[in-house]
């Protein structure tokens, strides 16, 4: 049975720990820092087996060379120099402790962004592209390509479980407040969320589905988003990708 925990690092990242408890392997998804990894992994008697990156931001990566050398393993995912020794692209597959994971192609946030989905499992690693609620920034690709990636995602089945990597739900959801402030949703969203933080517990994973109904990133095809972002330009928007667009900028500087 895979289990998977998130391990903090830094202020609000999580490395995800996928571990094998019976065979005590584990592997981790963009391991930022090697030293909570190597804490878990001992604190948990796993043995480490590989290495997932979604893509080669600092924060994602800054681990990876360090626990290759010390555990003897590859990194797999996106081409980062030095430390992936198997790039992975569209529709590539890879078994992870008895799970099979597709590679998913989704630029945007970084043009080399991936995402790993295991079908059978319904489990989605997918980085700095969607978060609980929000959708990583556009700092190297457009927001075509963000659209059609966030879209990429919204056509996995419902029941998705979805792991971003950064804890960044509170803030988002207050963004989402102020897209859609009637949504029971966002409303309800926001009052769990709280109860989670207040005791430092992690508000990940999310699902699809869940995202559906309160990610404003998804909903760029509802009226209350779309009257909210003409509201925001001032002039009339309705094609989905100048909604996204719209609202993508007003989170910037929200």
């Amino acid at each position: 049975m895979l289990e998977i925990k998130p391990i903090s690092a830094f202020n609000d990242n999580y490395i995800w720990l996928l571990a094998d408890n019976d065979k005590k392997e584990a592997w981790v998804v963009d391991p930022g820092d090697a030293k909570p990894v190597i804490a878990s992994l001992e604190q948990l008697n796993l043995s480490l087996k590989g290495i997932l990156i979604t893509h080669h931001h600092q924060d994602h990566t800054g681990g990876v060379i360090e626990l290759k050398q010390r555990y003897g393993i590859q990194a797999y995912g996106a081409d980062v120099p030095s430390c992936t020794d198997v790039v992975l692209k569209e529709d590539d597959t890879l078994d992870i402790l008895n799970c099979t994971f597709t590679t998913l192609e989704i630029p945007g946030h970084t043009l080399d962004h991936l995402g790993f989905y295991a079908q059978n499992e319904q489990l989605l690693f997918c980085g700095d592209t969607l978060f609980f609620a929000g959708c990583g920034r556009i700092f190297e690709g457009t927001p075509e390509q963000m659209h059609a990636s966030l879209q990429k995602l919204a056509a996995l089945p419902d029941e998705t479980s979805v792991y971003p990597t950064h804890e960044y739900t509170q803030a988002n959801l207050k963004f989402a407040l102020a897209v859609e402030p009637d949504s029971p949703y966002v409303l309800r969203a926001i009052q769990n969320t709280n109860r989670l933080r207040d005791r430092n517990l992690p508000t990940l994973p999310t699902t699809i589905a869940a995202e559906k109904c309160h990610n404003p990133f998804l909903r760029n095809r509802q009226p209350p988003v779309i009257a909210a972002a003409m509201e925001q330009a001032g002039s009339l928007v309705i094609d989905p990708i100048e909604v996204f667009t719209v609202i993508r900028q007003w989170k910037n500087n929200f």
